[in-house]
């Protein structure tokens, strides 16, 4: 009965897929298998994604200040700083006079 069981569990990862993968148990697996393989690899470039997304707009932020982000991080290192690029690039966003007076200072 554990075949029954694994089966069903397969076709449940599959649901809603299209043509035979959702209803026949070997092309069932090797689109669980691959599904699951690129929500891993996502989960990796989501991350990366967003810290590049980050550095954006820290740098734009940056060019309305008339400096560079590197200028900008280095300064903040130099300072004792440590806040992160998404918590900077967050206050850069949504609160740019609370950003310049972090940079500024």
């Amino acid at each position: 009965m554990h075949h029954i069981k694994r089966r069903k569990n397969i076709l449940a990862r599959t649901k809603g897929m299209r043509w035979g993968r959702k209803s026949k148990i070997t092309l069932a697996k090797t689109a669980s298998a691959k599904a699951g393989v690129n929500a891993y690899v996502s989960r990796k470039l989501k991350k990366r994604v967003n810290r590049g997304l980050q550095q954006v707009r820290i740098g734009a932020a940056a060019k309305t200040l008339g400096t560079s982000y590197s200028r900008i991080m280095g300064g903040l290192k130099k300072r004792g700083i440590s806040l992160d690029r998404k918590v900077l690039s967050q206050l850069a966003a949504r609160h740019p006079a609370v950003f310049q007076k972090i940079v500024t200072a």
